[in-house]
């Protein structure tokens, strides 16, 4: 798996324990709904720690802090702020998260879904995303990923041996590439190698997929008349 290529029309990058990639999710399953076909869904497991630090929450209350400053935690609230208004408007709860979550069984099982039913993709993200922002999903539990496969309608056999062996192999390999392929965040979208980064592009990327046809749009987080965002 090359982290620009597919022959599918679009690649799609999202991290579960993403905000925006959450908000990004209904629009971008309208799209792939809208044009008729099926995108390429990949796993991008950000490292959170590396550039905002770390930080764990009891009850509400910050009970440690690493690598944080006033200025990085006032950014990290507003942009929480902005997602929770876009999943409200999208009939979605979106609490914080208390700790900063391993989601790489979560990630694993976009691959295990688009390798044996990718006509399924959008049951476990609907299985995964609400509940997860909700808080009512440890996502760090294989079992607890496996039966959101389950309840997407999707086989789980196999799924604990492969998020520990070759799905796992294949999540690090592809993590390997995206710093390098210009892949730093999620959504992130790949439309004929190009990288176009958060769910604004939406609008651009269904004038490409649809022909091009009249002038093109500008990136809007909700364009009058177009896909919801």
């Amino acid at each position: 798996m090359k982290a620009l290529e597919s022959t599918a029309p679009l690649i799609v990058y999202i991290d579960i324990k993403s905000p925006y990639a959450f908000v990004s999710i209904k629009p971008t399953l309208a799209l792939e709904k809208t044009l008729g076909c099926q995108f390429d869904w990949r796993p991008l497991t950000l490292d959170i720690p590396s550039y905002l630090g770390s930080a764990e929450k009891r009850d509400g209350v910050v009970v440690s802090s690493e690598g944080r400053s006033q200025r990085t935690w006032r950014s990290i609230r507003q942009s929480y702020r902005e997602a929770r208004r876009y999943a409200e408007r999208q009939g979605h709860m979106l609490k914080g998260t208390e700790k900063i979550w391993d989601s790489s069984i979560a990630n694993i099982a976009i691959l295990w879904v688009m390798q044996r039913r990718p006509e399924r993709m959008k049951a476990y993200l609907e299985a995964v995303y609400p509940p997860f922002w909700q808080r009512l999903l440890d996502i760090e539990d294989v079992s607890v990923v496996a039966d959101c496969l389950e309840r997407a309608g999707i086989e789980s056999a196999g799924f604990d041996a492969f998020q520990q062996g070759d799905g796992r192999v294949q999540h690090d390999q592809l993590a390997g590439q995206l710093h390098p392929a210009g892949l730093f965040g999620v959504p992130s979208y790949v439309l004929d190698g190009e990288v176009f980064f958060g769910r604004e592009h939406l609008p651009y990327l269904h004038w490409c997929l649809t022909g091009k046809q009249g002038q093109a749009p500008d990136v809007a987080y909700d364009p009058d008349g177009g896909l919801p965002c």
